[in-house]
């Protein structure tokens, strides 16, 4: 029995590659700006807008906060992102605590 595919948005690299042109930045410079530069190869920039691979999702997270927008907006094929980027969404959430980390 073979595994079934795992399911993917259909417009994520189309989304990515919105982001990208709308920020007016090049590869490199999108790496830098989501702070990736340093763990992940220019070259992949153009697999996720190619959709020949997916971004792992702390990387899509960055290209969410970059874009202004929520994570749901780029990975849900139901909504557009906004026709201006950066969008006005700005990240509130709590930060964790160091008593509620996990300790390994």
């Amino acid at each position: 029995m073979g595994r079934k595919p795992r399911m993917k948005p259909e417009l994520l690299s189309e989304k990515l590659l919105q982001i990208r042109t709308s920020l007016g930045l090049s590869q490199p410079e999108l790496l830098r700006r989501l702070g990736f530069d340093e763990a992940i190869d220019y070259r992949r920039i153009s697999e996720f807008e190619l959709g020949m691979a997916e971004p792992p999702l702390p990387v899509l997270l960055e290209y969410a906060r970059a874009a202004g927008v929520h994570m749901e907006d780029i990975v849900d094929d139901e909504l557009d992102l906004p026709s201006k980027l950066p969008g006005s969404v700005r990240y509130q959430g709590l930060k964790r605590s160091s008593k509620s980390r996990r300790t390994r």
